[in-house]
């Protein structure tokens, strides 16, 4: 098995940490990517300057992998399902993620496979939206998704008003959502393997940024009935054997006020819901997507402790080369785990790192995390 070259399209934050994590067991990892700068290619070697979105960078990228597979959904599918043809083992296969990658393809799945999730309708555009509203066919509050492209909080609109409409509405492609009365946002990361064996981690309670539309936080174990914990994770292991996935698939959740558990959406790939089971579970993620792809026996997904975490976002107001203050002060605390991604720039709300906060006490455990929150900025030296 470890001889088999794993190439990964993509080479940002998550790349970096499935690379930290493959090199336990010295695995081969390839990466395709814009430049060698960006996370994963400060960590891994062989990283080949190119373009995911390209057929001939992703085609020619693919010749040299026994197994292909990603680290964010939208790549050039069609060079991907040439390379299927040619015999490359690629996970999550090219048809899934022609289905996921298009948010109203992925919705219309959960309706044909009868997985809950909230009622929708399609637009065209900015003028269909606004001829829908004008026909009662959606009413205000709802949620806009671009069907293609969205990524870190980007291609999601909230409209509550007539004045977002012309401050928000994005004219393009999109799904339109009912808003639905949320109690909870909640995550489940689940994995399989190509036996189809499947673990999946406990359940997370995810807190938004209203302002960067971006997880600001995430509490594990989620605070939810034993019952609503069974539910989410059955839920999700019926998603991903729905799909047909190998590999690793975040599935994002609503638990309304009603009690009901719905699908927002979902991503073939880790994700920011599972950043903390590098220092909280017995096996992280990133090491859990190595072993599904390639077969192998599943990790235990049991956390060693509760834990929080926390995304560091670049502070609103500054642009240029990150400084990170606060940080010694934060080291000091026990069970402070700080992620630095690498990234030399920092841009409003950009991702930059992660803090994973881990104690046995709950109380301790938000008490320290409101420090951190309080004390660690992503700011730029350059004033």
């Amino acid at each position: 098995m470890f001889k088999k070259t794993i190439g990964i399209l993509g080479g940002g934050q998550l790349g970096k940490m499935t690379a930290l994590s493959a090199q336990n067991w010295d695995v081969s990892l390839q990466f395709l990517d814009q430049d060698k700068t960006f996370p994963a290619g400060k960590v891994c070697p062989n990283f080949q300057e190119g373009d995911f979105k390209n057929y001939d960078d992703v085609y020619q990228f693919g010749q040299s992998c026994d197994i292909i597979t990603i680290e964010i959904e939208s790549v050039n599918t069609e060079a991907l399902h040439q390379l299927k043809k040619e015999g490359k083992t690629i996970h999550p296969s090219p048809e899934i993620l022609d289905i996921i990658k298009d948010k109203g393809l992925q919705k219309e799945f959960y309706i044909q496979n009868n997985i809950p999730t909230s009622p929708f309708i399609f637009a065209e555009g900015k003028k269909d939206i606004i001829d829908k509203i004008q026909n009662h066919e959606i009413s205000f509050p709802f949620v806009q998704k671009a069907r293609k492209g969205g990524y870190d909080g980007k291609g999601v609109a909230v409209i509550k008003t007539s004045e977002d409409i012309e401050n928000k509405l994005m004219d393009t492609p999109s799904i339109l959502e009912e808003m639905v009365k949320i109690d909870k946002e909640l995550g489940v990361i689940v994995a399989r393997n190509e036996k189809g064996d499947t673990v999946v981690y406990p359940t997370v309670e995810m807190v938004f940024s209203e302002e960067a539309n971006l997880v600001e936080y995430l509490m594990s174990p989620a605070n939810i009935t034993k019952e609503q914990e069974e539910q989410a994770q059955k839920l999700a292991i019926k998603v991903i054997e729905s799909f047909n996935v190998c590999g690793l698939l975040a599935v994002e959740m609503f638990l309304s006020q009603e009690g009901k558990i719905l699908i927002n959406e979902v991503a073939p790939r880790p994700h920011n819901s599972g950043h903390h089971s590098i220092d909280a579970c017995m096996t992280s993620q990133y090491e859990q997507l190595i072993r599904a792809i390639s077969n192998m026996p599943l990790g235990s997904t049991t956390m060693r402790s509760p834990a929080i975490m926390l995304n560091l976002l670049g502070e609103p107001e500054y642009n240029g080369p990150v400084y990170y203050q606060g940080m010694e002060e934060c080291l000091a605390i026990e069970g402070v785990k700080i992620h630095i991604y690498g990234k030399k720039v920092t841009k409003p709300f950009r991702k930059m790192g992660h803090v994973t906060i881990i104690d046995q006490n709950k109380e301790s455990l938000l008490k320290k995390a409101r420090f951190v929150q309080q004390k660690l900025k992503v700011i730029s030296n350059i004033v």
